[in-house]
């Protein structure tokens, strides 16, 4: 049996995890490729938006081309964000809102989506090892998603 965490750790823990999500959100609204790929693990199972199913890792390079593909910085808000800490381990949850405008036809973008993070402490400190965003759809045949419509 594992002794539990200190609850003073816990909180430092947290502390630096949410700095850790808010070294990549400024990541994202600085458009800046390095930055977010820093905040991840070499080796983490990202299960993106985007095909296909697996990315392994951060690609800079494909990174560096999406985030060229806007207009505008990106902003990303997290609401009802819950961090939970055991050990080196840990995992957060929330409904995450990203907006900006596209370069193209797309234009202005704003949704909610859901987020799920699960994050390892390392030699270097806390790092994203999995991450799985979500937008749920409508059940109703037409499989149409529905970020649009939906707020937290």
């Amino acid at each position: 049996m594992s002794t539990p965490t200190p609850r003073p750790q816990i909180a430092r823990d947290k502390a630096d995890i949410l700095a850790l999500i808010e070294q990549l959100h400024q990541a994202h609204r600085n458009k800046d490729a390095a930055g977010i790929a820093a905040t991840y693990a070499q080796d983490a199972a990202i299960f993106d938006l985007a095909p296909p199913l697996l990315h392994q890792g951060i690609n800079v390079n494909e990174k560096r081309d999406w985030l060229n593909s806007w207009e505008t910085p990106i902003k990303l808000e997290a609401r009802d964000l819950r961090i939970t800490v055991s050990g080196d381990f840990a995992f957060c949850h929330c409904f995450l809102r990203m907006s900006g405008t596209k370069r193209g036809p797309e234009g202005r973008v704003s949704f909610w989506m859901r987020e799920t993070l699960c994050l390892e402490r390392r030699a270097n400190g806390w790092l994203i090892v999995h991450e799985h965003p979500s937008v749920p759809f409508y059940m109703d045949g037409s499989l149409r998603p529905a970020f649009f419509d939906l707020q937290p």
